[in-house]
């Protein structure tokens, strides 16, 4: 038979699998290969993965709220009272299908343009009406 590892101590001399000889003996210096990289050909078609990735997100969203009478005269008195006692305020609205929460001061109400104008960290901030959910 033939000497395939001859450094090596006399039971290992002969053997051809590396995974049955002790981690000692074997040559630290072997380049260790790609690791995960090797899956990445699987992804070929990256326009696929975009797509996929789109329709996961688009899940999540919310379809804008519709509100009754009812409800928009109780937005509407409380966005009066905050108006003119309290203009500190946390509102909530709805946003490119998502629902957002910001904590600002109520500077005015647009009635033109059915905009309401908050400041926030000293910048000025525009919400559209249609699509304020809640204001505490």
């Amino acid at each position: 038979m033939k000497v395939v590892n001859p450094t090596m101590p006399e039971p290992y001399k002969y053997e051809t699998d590396y995974r049955k000889i002790p981690k000692e003996y074997l040559n630290t210096n072997i380049p260790q290969g790609r690791k995960m990289i090797k899956w990445q050909p699987f992804a070929t078609m990256p326009q696929q993965y975009e797509t996929i990735r789109q329709y996961k997100e688009n899940q999540n969203k919310v379809d804008k709220p519709i509100f009754d009478e009812l409800a928009l005269r109780d937005l509407n008195d409380v966005l009066a009272q905050k108006l003119f006692y309290d203009p500190q305020a946390l509102i909530k609205y709805w946003e490119n299908g998502y629902y957002k929460t910001i904590e600002c001061e109520i500077n005015k109400f647009d009635s033109e343009r059915n905009k309401l104008e908050l400041i926030k960290d000293g910048e000025n901030v525009r919400l559209n009406m249609d699509c304020i959910v809640d204001i505490e």
